[in-house]
């Protein structure tokens, strides 16, 4: 069962240390580093986030058709920085001398994204400058100093029920240096002394994510009318709506979690790609003849983990996520941006 919707008002009080407060947002300009930031905003922190200049290594993502980032939310502090160059990182961190920072700069999710020195300077030497950034410029604040996003890639092949004490058994470059990155938090963390720690995160969807995700391509399918070719879909995945995600770091961002402490933030609710298609296809009204279950071979490095296990985000956070994937699939389909919805009014 997905968590209740909590009060507007409850979940504001939850949240309202980060009024005034100066905050980072690491990959800003991403499909959930915009809906961080624009979550903070609507709490009152005074919030930078990171952009990559152009001609930056990976390609600087697109936000939205013929716009800027600046232009999408000019209440954000945008700040052009190539985070494979620590001393662009060390001048920001001490320009913005932020008490909270969301690293959900990152490399890898998408297939293509194979370069191994950008898997390194992102996904684990990243990890390192930051602390070290943040440990030289430490600011009063009752909070985490870091929050990490990390990935269910980094469990890799366990086929069980995962809980953050299960084995990680990565199987792909990504989940390997996403782990890396996680233990090395959690070293460096504890040797400076800094409260961070890691949300690894599952399936993540909503407005604005990789066109070439299970959701985007089923749209496209609708406008097109041409036929999907699909996996059979079996697998069963944690479907967790991006509003969801972050919210979810934003309230381990004020929790009293332990240094280099491990976090599963999903949904706790297993559903079938088969399943989750099925879903968008009746919203969209794309006839069920025209997903083409099985026409596409399962990828080698598919995951197939079991029941994902959230107590440990419900005993810091004091929270779920609460939207259902139908809800979910229905309020990405309304067309508009990520939200940064922050709960239903009283």
């Amino acid at each position: 069962m997905s968590g209740e919707r909590e009060p507007r008002g409850r979940l504001m009080s939850k949240l309202g240390p980060y009024r005034g407060v100066p905050a980072l947002v690491l990959g800003g300009s991403g499909f959930i580093g915009q809906c961080v930031a624009r979550q903070l905003v609507q709490l009152g922190a005074r919030t930078c986030a990171t952009v990559r200049p152009r001609g930056a290594r990976p390609p600087r993502p697109t936000v939205q058709p013929g716009l800027e980032v600046q232009r999408v939310r000019p209440e954000i502090e945008w700040a052009e920085v190539d985070l494979t160059h620590p001393d662009e990182l060390g001048a920001l961190m001490s320009r913005v001398r932020p008490a909270i920072t969301f690293n959900l700069a990152g490399y890898g999710v998408d297939p293509s994204e194979r370069e191994d020195d950008l898997l390194q300077h992102l996904n684990v030497d990243l990890v390192d400058a930051l602390l070290e950034c943040i440990a030289a410029a430490r600011r009063p604040w009752a909070g985490q100093a870091l929050v990490h996003v990390g990935s269910s890639a980094e469990y890799g092949r366990h086929r069980g029920v995962v809980d953050e004490s299960s084995p990680t058994e990565p199987s792909s470059a990504y989940g390997k240096s996403k782990l890396a990155g996680t233990r090395r938090l959690a070293e460096k963390s504890k040797a400076l002394e800094l409260r961070a720690l890691t949300a690894r995160l599952f399936s993540v969807y909503g407005p604005g994510e990789h066109p070439q995700r299970l959701l985007p391509s089923l749209i496209r399918s609708a406008r097109s009318g041409e036929p999907l070719d699909l996996t059979g879909g079996r697998q069963k995945r944690d479907f967790t709506y991006v509003d969801d995600v972050a919210t979810g770091l934003l309230l381990l961002g004020v929790s009293d979690g332990r240094r280099g402490e491990v976090v599963n933030l999903a949904s706790g609710i297993l559903t079938s790609v088969r399943e989750f298609a099925e879903l968008a296809a009746e919203l969209l009204g794309v006839p069920r003849q025209h997903l083409r279950f099985g026409t596409l071979p399962t990828r080698p490095n598919e995951l197939r983990h079991g029941h994902v296990v959230i107590d440990r985000l419900r005993a810091l956070a004091s929270w779920s996520p609460p939207t259902v994937v139908r809800e979910g699939i229905a309020r990405t389909l309304e067309g508009e941006s990520p939200s940064g919805h922050l709960g239903e009014t009283e």
